[in-house]
């Protein structure tokens, strides 16, 4: 059985993997920002806790079934943020981040702190290099249009 203390500790330490991610969605204004990403995460990993809760040392509880529900319920609640603009798609980014930090609150859950850590500094990375890598071809595409549009 696992002791409020520690539900605490791992409610806190959610919270403040879910909120970085959702620092870095704030600053750039996307659908899912700061608070979403808490709450997202902090969900995720009391789910998880409840589920650890029921089932203790039972054999007979599936304390599985509740990690995919929060997966299925993670993609219901990030379709949301996908849409549909002239010829282009956007949220994706978001979706799959929030689906990354449901993972993250889960992972918390069952105590591997560390590796929850480094996923959420694999996400601020690649949501940082990437938005990077977007500019760089998006610029070097642009060059490209104005280039074919001398030409002609």
């Amino acid at each position: 059985m696992i002791g409020e203390t520690i539900f605490i500790e791992r409610l806190i330490i959610s919270a403040v993997l879910g909120g970085l991610i959702g620092v870095e969605r704030e600053m750039h204004e996307k659908p899912a920002g700061f608070r979403t990403h808490i709450f997202v995460c902090l969900g995720a990993t009391l789910f998880t806790l409840v589920s650890l809760s029921i089932g203790g040392d039972s054999s007979t509880v599936d304390i599985s079934r509740i990690a995919a529900g929060v997966v299925t319920g993670i993609g219901f609640l990030a379709a949301g943020t996908i849409f549909r603009e002239r010829d282009r798609t956007v949220g994706l980014t978001t979706a799959a981040d929030l689906w990354v930090v449901a993972a993250i609150g889960l992972t918390v859950g069952i105590g591997y702190y560390s590796l929850a850590a480094v996923t959420t500094i694999f996400v601020v990375a690649v949501l940082i290099v990437g938005r990077v890598l977007d500019v760089y071809f998006l610029n070097r595409l642009s060059k490209k249009e104005k280039l074919l549009a001398k030409k002609e």
